[in-house]
């Protein structure tokens, strides 16, 4: 596999429909996998977090989602061949589940969103089996009663793919703790994605997200949570860039 080292991690460098494939030999493997799908905000979080650094060194898929980091890869010399964006990878994961028979199971977003998003899957993809929904109250993850709970309704639906949308890094710090004992053959940590396939948030045109304008967007539907993110905590990729272009990754 295409694995090249970027900034401070590695990364897969994968077409979307190379992406698929991958996934697919995962879900044969059936070795406890998961996949992460760096953007802006996690290359910051991993210059400081160890354990999303271990997350990460981890992961048996590293998929890049956002244009800057395509940006950043050109002018170091080594291109990325496309923005693997999560949203965008969930309807075409849906699709291929479909089709090959394969069980999904949705674990995130607020009450009812997982259970929108896969009625309104069920009905775009004929065939789809979403053998599970589950939205865990805030805190779950300390709550040892409520994981044992989670666990039990994921061991006994046995699906083959497990969406986790609990924004990062909750969802990736989740994936790399509990992966194996789930004995789930593929799981991804998708973000926002149940809520887009819900239709509660809108996405943004495509032209936007073509130009690296979707945080622009982002910002509009959801000012209060976005605007700190993108205009405070993200401009540090542009030191990050710089340093790691100074040190030749």
């Amino acid at each position: 596999m295409a694995r090249m080292n970027f900034m401070n991690t590695e990364i897969d460098n994968l077409t979307m429909e190379e992406a698929l494939q991958a996934i697919d030999l995962l879900i044969e493997e059936n070795k406890g996998s998961y996949v992460v799908t760096p953007n802006v905000d996690h290359i910051v979080q991993l210059e400081t977090s160890k354990e999303l650094q271990a997350v990460y060194k981890n992961a048996s898929l590293i998929l890049t989602d956002g244009k800057p980091l395509l940006w950043i890869a050109k002018w170091y010399g080594t291109p990325i061949k496309e923005k693997i964006s999560g949203s965008d990878l969930f309807p075409l994961l849906c699709k291929m589940a479909a089709e090959k028979g394969y069980k999904m199971f949705f674990l995130g977003a607020a009450e009812g969103v997982a259970a929108k998003a896969a009625k309104n899957l069920v009905n775009r993809y004929k065939g789809l089996q979403i053998v599970g929904t589950y939205s865990p109250p805030f805190g779950f993850e300390k709550d040892i009663g409520e994981m044992a709970k989670i666990k039990v309704m994921i061991k006994e639906a046995n699906p083959q793919i497990l969406i986790v949308g609990l924004g990062c890094p909750k969802q990736e710090k989740f994936m790399y703790h509990h992966c194996k004992e789930l004995c789930v053959p593929i799981s991804l940590g998708l973000g926002a994605s149940f809520n887009f396939e819900a239709g509660n948030i809108k996405r943004a045109p495509k032209w936007m997200s073509n130009h690296g304008l979707e945080w622009v967007f982002r910002i509009t539907q959801d000012p209060k949570r976005m605007a700190k993110r993108y205009l405070v905590d993200d401009r540090k990729i542009i030191g990050l860039a710089l340093k790691y272009k100074k040190q030749g990754v």
